[in-house]
């Protein structure tokens, strides 16, 4: 059984940055390419970000492009995604996942999602 637990979340004036943590255990996190998405208040879930099992092929939603950076760091078993210049339109609850096997981009495990609230 393999968990995902997200850290790092909060409240943040416009502007800031806030980096998430995504710890995982119960499985070999470094084969798995992972991902992070975000649902905001009264919009459907929505992909943010992924990456690949190596921390190569970064791969971002248009919405954050040029502002969040994907990363991993598998001596760990730890995923982040570091969030800058963070706008008001940003705050959701954010998840982190992985995919459901070595070679696909097919998201199976989720984390319980945490909240990220920027002010105006």
């Amino acid at each position: 059984q393999v968990q995902l637990v997200e850290s790092g979340g909060g409240l943040v004036q416009a502007g800031g940055s806030l980096r998430l943590s995504c710890a995982a255990s119960g499985r070999t996190f470094s084969i798995y390419p992972m991902g992070w998405f975000r649902q905001r208040p009264g919009l459907e879930r929505e992909f943010v970000a992924r990456i690949s099992a190596s921390g190569g092929s970064p791969y971002y939603a248009d919405s954050v492009k040029g502002r969040f950076t994907i990363s991993r760091d598998n001596a760990k078993s730890t995923a982040y995604l570091q969030m800058n210049r963070l706008k008001p339109e940003d705050t959701a609850i954010y998840y982190c996942a992985l995919s459901k096997n070595s070679w696909s981009y097919e998201f199976e495990i989720w984390g319980q999602g945490i909240q990220v609230t920027v002010s105006s």
